[in-house]
């Protein structure tokens, strides 16, 4: 799983589609329930801010398909990203757009 977040450690590919255009940071578990109790009590900073770097059109199907609150307790690893069938099939999708 990637784990960078500075710019000089940006990989050149996009994470799912694998196309090598501009990248976005995906915080896996995302900032919006950072403040959450729950999280602040049982989710270690470190685990927080972890993320992947994907192209807009991923992210933004990411986020299309599931809320912050799924994101964050179910989908939370790159791993559970792409087991699901509905994300598999847009990031073949992206796959096939231009650059």
């Amino acid at each position: 799983m990637q784990n960078m977040r500075k710019k000089a450690d940006k990989p050149a590919l996009c994470a799912f589609c694998h196309r090598g255009v501009e990248l976005t940071f995906h915080h896996l578990i995302p900032r919006k329930v950072h403040r959450r109790t729950y999280f602040r009590k049982h989710v270690e900073r470190e685990q927080l801010n972890r993320g992947i770097w994907v192209c807009r059109l991923c992210h933004r199907g990411i986020h299309k398909r599931f809320d912050e609150m799924a994101l964050a307790k179910h989908f939370n690893t790159s791993e559970r990203l792409l087991a699901d069938t509905a994300l598999q099939r847009h990031f073949e999708w992206v796959a096939k757009q231009k650059s």
